[in-house]
């Protein structure tokens, strides 16, 4: 017990991004500020998905995929089919409906001209995006414990040192610094904002072709 308390486990690099299996940071960086400035324009288009969730979707379906000619994302939208354990049997269940991401190829109007279009059309460029969504998380909240279809890039916007990321068995904090971050969502994985101020990422889905 004494060797225990002996040693410090206060370290610096509980606010730095350490590398895990299943989540990677890329040699790939945006302007932060450009990105904020975006946000701020952006505020209100804020869907509220409840649970200290929101979201503001930033691509769309082209008019040929879609159901209706509206322009409004619906839940299946700014969800989409997930997969999670949710009680004691530890059984897995689906939830949801199955979103094809491919038909998100379209940047939503009001966004084009910002810094959002521009992220939008470089990361187009290297990777083939489906869903792009800014996520909001109010403090003291976290998602379900759960794994998605496909991965995603996150970029964060606005965090803090208690916002963290879990994949599978690895934890760590991602910085608002610019950087895009691969996340193999595939694995069990969840996000939680232990700190005092919202957490905004923009999340980028990969599409993937089974």
């Amino acid at each position: 017990m004494n060797a225990w308390l002996d040693k410090n486990r206060i370290t610096a690099s509980v606010a730095e991004f350490q590398p895990g299996s299943g989540i990677e940071k890329l040699k790939l960086r945006f302007d932060i500020v450009k990105l904020r400035n975006a946000l701020k324009e952006a505020q209100k288009y804020v869907v509220d998905l409840g649970a200290g969730f929101g979201a503001i979707p930033l691509t769309r379906r082209p008019l040929s995929s879609r159901t209706s000619n509206t322009d409004a994302a619906t839940d299946s939208d700014l969800i989409g089919r997930y997969y999670l354990r949710p009680d004691a049997t530890y059984e897995e269940v689906a939830r949801d409906e199955v979103v094809d991401e491919f038909e998100f190829s379209e940047l939503i109007p009001e966004f084009e001209g910002t810094y959002f279009e521009t992220l939008h059309q470089e990361l187009s460029k290297r990777f083939p995006i489906g869903r792009m969504r800014v996520m909001l998380k109010e403090p003291l909240t976290c998602n379900s414990w759960h794994r998605d279809p496909e991965p995603r890039l996150h970029i964060p916007i606005i965090t803090n040192p208690g916002s963290l990321f879990v994949i599978n068995h690895h934890v760590t904090h991602l910085p608002a610094d610019g950087s895009v971050y691969f996340t193999d969502t595939r694995a069990y994985h969840m996000a939680m904002n232990g700190g005092e101020q919202p957490r905004v990422h923009i999340v980028a889905a990969l599409p993937l072709k089974y």
